[in-house]
């Protein structure tokens, strides 16, 4: 009872028009009438429907009965607390549709309740809808998450899908491999300024942003992904238009052995090596037709990687130009190397026959003499077929070769057909039994044999 009293005396104190009263009213001011305030302005006329202060330098709010409002809405739009005071700068929570809900409402420094905007208050930030209510969950076409307590939420958050319905096989968790599997709810990530990571461009059902330095896979939903993503393009066909995230949604960078993407064919294995770069993107050749110019050096080992992603092996043709005879011969080793392979060596190839070949430094098949046997792309060209001796055109020279490819410098030699063949200090034939007319006894090399 005597806290009532208080607060009333309070309310008098703050509204009093000194000794004047209601009878004697000469000044414009507040004045008690019965359990309710008026006011009334200079000619002693009641105040109605307007905004008035009192000694407090607080508004208050005289409504159609020229009665002091109090706890009530004023146009919608402002709000008088039990002391009839407008609420500036304050929360302000209401009982909601629900008997169990409440609504909370937030008034600005003008008094105005704010109304669909987002609102920093104490260093947080809220949105509040058309009528005012601050909103919690998906909001503003499910770009932006509030908590209960409709504060924005940044960074990583697990959620339900702002739409149940689009929940599908394609989700997952970290750790978790199929959406069966786990607790309802997805990784989101929402940059600082509170929006959720999704594609930007339509055309594409999933993007890959970078967070913290590494990358991660998000839907048009924004939910994180794993897998096999083709982040690029949906009609694309190509490994390079495709990243792979783990588990725990992180893009594999280096080596990675996985099953190819479901959506790609023409893999000779159900799992294959594949290399990501930095940012996450498979080496891949952009053409079916392996280029010397797409080699790359990983750990001081040298690789090509073929349209599919995947690094080749064996003896390969790789065209070291534009034209359709600049080409040279690789050899990539086992498949356990797939490596390019340099030095002398014997290697099956592709016809089942076992061929010598030699490859530089750069493993390149060698092109000439090499330690006085003759070489074509890598191939060792030797008199066959019982043949003892065989000129054949290298680089445009004409080397005279015996049956182990070894090249006859500074001799006469008869071939099978018993024509004498001459040759110079560098092997290269001058004369067929005796005549400089030696251009049917010279033939083009053999070159290395590819099923491909």
């Amino acid at each position: 009872m005597k806290k009532h009293v208080a607060a009333v005396w309070a309310l008098a104190a703050a509204l009093s028009l000194g000794t004047a009263t209601l009878s004697a009213m000469a000044a414009e001011g507040w004045a008690q009438s019965g359990s309710s305030w008026a006011y009334y302005d200079s000619n002693g006329n009641r105040v109605y429907n307007a905004w008035k202060k009192g000694n407090d330098n607080q508004w208050r709010y005289l409504d159609g009965d020229g009665v002091m409002a109090v706890n009530a809405w004023v146009d919608s739009d402002y709000y008088v607390d039990s002391n009839g005071i407008m609420l500036t700068e304050k929360w302000l929570k209401l009982p909601g549709n629900a008997a169990d809900e409440y609504e909370w409402y937030y008034f600005g420094s003008s008094g105005k309740v704010i109304t669909d905007a987002w609102k920093k208050i104490d260093n947080k930030w809220y949105h509040f809808d058309d009528d005012g209510r601050m909103e919690t969950g998906w909001i503003l076409d499910n770009m932006y998450y509030t908590g209960s307590d409709g504060v924005m939420r940044t960074g990583w958050q697990k959620l339900e899908l702002p739409d149940e319905d689009e929940r599908g096989s394609s989700y997952v968790t970290p750790g978790i491999d199929s959406y069966t599997d786990n607790d309802g709810k997805y990784w989101f990530y929402f940059a600082s300024n509170g929006k959720k990571y999704s594609p930007e461009n339509s055309d594409t059902e999933y993007s890959a942003r970078k967070i913290d330095g590494v990358y991660y896979c998000f839907d048009e939903n924004g939910a994180m992904q794993t897998g096999w993503k083709n982040v690029h393009s949906n009609s694309s066909d190509s490994i390079q238009d495709f990243m792979y995230f783990g588990a725990d949604g992180k893009a594999k960078i280096g080596w990675y052995s996985i099953e190819p993407p479901e959506e790609l064919n023409g893999y000779e294995e159900a799992v294959e090596w594949f290399y990501f770069t930095n940012s996450g993107k498979p080496r891949a050749s952009d053409s079916e037709q392996l280029r010397a110019s797409d080699i790359v050096k990983l750990n001081g080992k040298s690789y090509l990687f073929n349209h599919l992603g995947n690094p080749v092996y064996g003896l390969k043709k790789v065209y070291t130009g534009s034209g359709e005879k600049d080409w040279t011969t690789y050899y990539f080793g086992s498949r356990e190397k797939s490596c390019v392979q340099k030095g002398k060596m014997k290697i099956t190839e592709d016809d089942g026959n076992k061929s010598d070949f030699y490859f530089q430094d750069n493993g390149r098949g060698y092109n000439g003499v090499k330690d006085s046997y003759l070489y074509y792309k890598g191939k060792l060209q030797k008199a066959t077929d019982g043949q003892k001796y065989v000129c054949y055109r290298v680089d445009g020279s004409n080397y005279v070769v015996n049956s182990s490819g070894k090249v006859m410098k500074g001799k006469t030699v008869k071939n099978s057909d018993g024509v004498a063949l001459t040759t110079n200090s560098s092997g290269i034939l001058t004369k067929a039994d005796g005549s400089s007319d030696i251009g049917s006894y010279i033939t083009e090399p053999v070159e290395p044999y590819f099923t491909e």
